[in-house]
């Protein structure tokens, strides 16, 4: 079990590490994370909703993601409530006050028959904590962190982010602060995200396994590995840029929503070397970007208001005026009708708003949540889609709204989900939008958009073609494996597992001489 002196010190992307090591090694390895707070959430072939950072360290596994792997999801939708969903459904919203209490112990059952089901279907199983398991204050009513440890009787590695400053007292207070059957679970230290010379942290290290009796089994480098980040506090580090014009880079600006969800829904536009990619807030900043993306939102009604109040919402009509492309995806899409209803209420404590009034349709949310994966055929010939007209797309969707067309409105796609056909999306001038989340990763339909943009600009696009997002990852996985089989004693963590290293099967073995000091696609 990876678990952290606080949030943000790297368990999940270490948490993708392992999976990737042990996947390498033969074994058939599983994530699991009791309970995620995010709001960038992803579905299952199932049509179960699970946190994305299960989902890539799923992915990292080489298995399919499913549920089981994050049985608790809470989605933040205002300042003191999240949606709760658990074994991927929605349970409706729920006060914080009132979650940390009587309906968090409700879901331990959950979350001790998805663990030990994982435990009993996988050879090695990956565990990440969340935030601290010092947390005093909620640890009466913890389902996450040591409580789980003790359930699945794990070992614990405790990492700290030592780039903040303070990770040695970090250390030290946590261990201080856990009880000490507790404490008796923490086997390892791994100091994350360093940065300098090794041999100056020599005498830090020394002390910490002196002070604590706890061996340090790593020190991992400061890097920048493209691994999808967990949640909106990646999104908090990045600052907020005004449009700055390039000869080389299109400038695309996505609107950063109070509560904008599923923001990895750009990552494949971030990999590509011909796009700045920034998210902006503030009238000042937009400027006249190549492209505007309105995102996903898990308070779509309150994030209107936001556009309104701020003055976006006025700033974006003079960009459509200009003929500023504008992709809505998702809340963003449901935005862009003339007007959002909400009459029961199940997103916000708004009824009806007017919408921004781009494109010819009318969405009202219904308490039935649809979430599925789903495939389809683009159809639409207009604008971008005309060079990859007739290609595959894939992608999954997660609303409450149900968007309602004007006659004679032709969509983006046909999809088929569950074995039932039905389109999506719809296009007025040069504005679109879909419900289909993970439309970027798809490299035709990417790289369509990027050669459409260009030709704006009179400009044949600078680069030959879109990277493929599957090979992007893959590569990623096996670079961050390397790194950290390069930076953590794996045989002492093996040791801690009970793992033979011995019994590692002559092809892993293989693999592994393969992948020294490489970045192999598998």
């Amino acid at each position: 079990m990876i678990q952290g002196t606080s949030s943000s010190v790297g368990k999940s992307v270490l948490a993708a590490a392992f999976c990737r090591i042990f996947y390498q090694e033969g074994y058939l390895v599983s994530p699991f994370k009791a309970q995620n707070m995010a709001l960038n959430s992803f579905v299952t072939t199932t049509g179960g909703e699970m946190g994305r950072a299960q989902v890539v360290q799923a992915q990292a596994a080489g298995v399919e993601p499913e549920v089981r792997m994050n049985p608790i999801l809470l989605k933040p939708s205002g300042p003191t409530g999240s949606q709760v969903v658990i074994m991927g459904k929605s349970q409706g919203n729920v006060t914080a006050l009132r979650y940390h209490g009587e309906y968090q112990r409700m879901t331990w059952p959950y979350v001790k028959d998805a663990l030990h089901g994982l435990l009993d279907d996988f050879e090695v199983v990956v565990i990440e904590g969340a935030g601290s398991p010092a947390e005093v204050n909620l640890k009466s009513n913890d389902i996450v962190n040591m409580r789980v440890a003790m359930e699945a009787n794990s070992p614990v590695l405790l990492v700290a982010d030592i780039d903040r400053g303070g990770a040695l007292a970090a250390v030290v207070g946590t261990l201080e602060l856990v009880e000490p059957e507790e404490r008796a679970m923490i086997k390892g230290i791994i100091f994350n995200k360093f940065r300098g010379e090794l041999a100056l942290l020599q005498p830090a290290l020394d002390f910490m396994e002196e002070r604590t009796g706890i061996p340090v089994l790593g020190v991992v480098p400061y890097f920048k590995i493209r691994i999808p980040d967990e949640d909106s506090v990646a999104l908090n580090e990045a600052m907020e840029k005004p449009s700055v014009a390039s000869a080389e880079q299109l400038d695309v600006a996505v609107v950063r929503f109070p509560y904008i969800s599923n923001f990895t829904d750009f990552d494949a536009l971030l990999d590509e070397t011909d796009v700045s990619l920034r998210y902006v807030s503030e009238v000042a900043n937009l400027g006249k970007p190549d492209l505007l993306i309105l995102p996903g939102s898990k308070n779509t009604l309150a994030d209107l208001r936001f556009l309104h109040e701020s003055g976006l919402s006025a700033q974006i009509q003079d960009l459509r005026k200009q003929e500023v492309p504008i992709i809505g995806v998702c809340g963003g899409y449901q935005m862009m009708g003339r007007t959002v209803m909400d009459p029961l209420h199940t997103e916000s404590e708004f009824e009806e708003m007017r919408g921004l009034d781009i494109l010819p349709m009318v969405t009202e949310f219904e308490p039935h949540k649809h979430t599925v994966q789903c495939k389809g055929t683009i159809i639409s010939e207009h604008g971008f889609f005309k060079a990859c007209v007739g290609e595959n797309v894939a992608g999954y969707e997660i609303h409450m709204g149900r968007s309602t067309l004007d006659e004679g409105q032709s969509p983006l796609f046909i999809l088929t989900s569950n074995g039932e056909s039905y389109t999506d999306g719809l296009q007025a001038g040069n504005a679109y939008g879909t419900y289909l989340h993970g439309i970027f990763d798809n490299d035709g339909l990417r790289t369509s958009l990027l050669g459409w943009l260009w030709q704006r600009r009179d400009r044949v696009r600078p680069v030959e073609a879109s990277l493929s997002q599957a090979a992007l990852r893959e590569s990623a996985f096996n670079e961050l494996a390397d790194l950290v089989r390069q930076s953590v004693d794996i045989e002492r963590v093996r040791a801690l597992m009970g793992l033979d290293s011995e019994a590692m099967s002559k092809d892993a073995k293989g693999l592994n001489d393969s992948l020294e000091g490489k970045n192999r696609v598998i």
